[in-house]
């Protein structure tokens, strides 16, 4: 287990880790093809394209939502046509959100121009660099999941 005590190498490399994720996300979440989505909108759908059709309570645990939050964001998402809500196959007292075509083709065009932007600035990068960053990918998706 590392040492993340304050002052240690372990928290610096924590604290560059954090800042550089931080500066790289919001630069990301710019390369948006649809501005008038919120981040947590695209990122609902982006839990519905990864996982598949869940309840609005799944939902709401898988982005750290509370669920009241979460049944807004769904209303609008039903309102813009990019999910459709059905009844649960076991208990009628709740719905089943699944995406639309149109939000898999959105999801699909914003995939393409981040991982297009994504590509463009690793260009700049050396080939020892961008090894250690491809080797670091896994890690880093492990990390978003723990």
């Amino acid at each position: 287990m590392p040492d993340l005590s304050p002052g240690t190498a372990d928290a610096a490399a924590v604290n560059a880790l954090r800042s550089a994720v931080m500066r790289l996300g919001r630069r990301l979440k710019h390369q948006r093809v649809d501005e008038s989505l919120s981040p947590t909108e695209m990122s609902v759908l982006g839990t519905l394209s990864l996982c598949g059709s869940a309840t609005p309570g799944e939902l709401a645990r898988k982005e750290h939502v509370q669920p009241p939050s979460m049944t807004r964001i769904v209303a609008l998402l039903e309102a813009k046509g990019l999910v459709r809500l059905e009844p649960h196959p076991d208990d009628r007292r709740q719905k089943v959100v699944s995406q639309t075509e149109q939000a898999e083709a959105m999801l699909e065009e914003s995939r393409n121009k981040r991982n297009a932007w994504l590509a463009s600035l690793a260009e700049g990068l050396d080939e020892d660099d961008w090894a250690k960053l491809r080797a670091a990918a896994p890690v880093l998706e492990k990390l978003a999941h723990l």
